[in-house]
């Protein structure tokens, strides 16, 4: 099932568009990585598919019958989100619980099958022991971490993440990557992940969506499955 349907989009800053003319189709219920060098859109691509950013021209269509008629939620873990100072106040499993609050009464009452699905994501990630601890202590990965799960303790039926491994070690990405496929695998969810670390997450992924130029062509968007055909769109 298409999740989202992008036709002849064009958008830029300022006066130049960086992506020009872009159609591309993402498939609901996959792992999809977006990846190219500095400068190819691909945060860019990630806000238009959220409707975060209104393309100039062109059309941007997300498939909200994918939830069965109830409401489609995202999760997104946008790039460098995890910079918060040594002074941050709050302690872990604050903003982990903070990701739960769309579903929760007037009072913002936790249930226990709420509390127990902070408990599951903190530990997803590999976060459970540091819950009590404020997050301006914790290293750049273990910040990110805990977005990470936030955003999965929203439940998304998607979950978009902007570079999402920036200061984890190589076990540790190991263990993300993991993670989503699981997610995806098991639970029938999509994942959508920049990343410039193709050569270590190729495995894992269904979709590979490469922004790369091309002399004296502009910006190219080549969309490799895990069957590698290639099709493409100029961008």
């Amino acid at each position: 099932m298409i999740l989202s349907s992008i036709r002849d989009v064009v958008f830029g800053y300022g006066d130049e568009p960086v992506i020009d003319r872009l159609s591309l189709d993402l498939e609901a219920g996959q792992f999809i990585g977006i990846t190219g060098p500095n400068g190819a859109a691909k945060t860019t691509l990630l806000k238009l598919m959220l409707g975060l950013l209104k393309p100039w021209s062109g059309t941007v269509t997300l498939n909200r019958e994918i939830t069965g008629g109830g409401k489609l939620t995202i999760g997104y873990v946008p790039q460098q989100v995890a910079s918060f100072n040594a002074g941050f106040p709050s302690k872990v499993i604050e903003l982990v619980r903070s990701g739960c609050y769309s579903g929760l009464g007037l009072f913002r009452r936790f249930t226990k099958e709420q509390e127990a699905l902070v408990e599951s994501s903190l530990r997803q990630v590999e976060m459970w022991e540091y819950r009590n601890r404020r997050i301006g202590e914790l290293s750049g990965g273990q910040k990110q971490r805990i977005c990470i799960a936030r955003a999965l303790a929203q439940q998304p039926q998607v979950l978009v993440l902007d570079e999402p491994v920036t200061g984890m070690d190589a076990a540790s990405r190991t263990g993300f990557y993991e993670l989503m496929r699981h997610y995806v695998s098991r639970h029938g969810r999509t994942v959508i992940m920049v990343t410039h670390g193709l050569e270590e997450t190729s495995s894992y992924l269904d979709t590979v969506i490469t922004l790369e130029r091309k002399e004296q062509e502009g910006w190219t968007c080549l969309v490799t499955n895990s069957c590698n055909a290639h099709f493409g769109q100029e961008a």
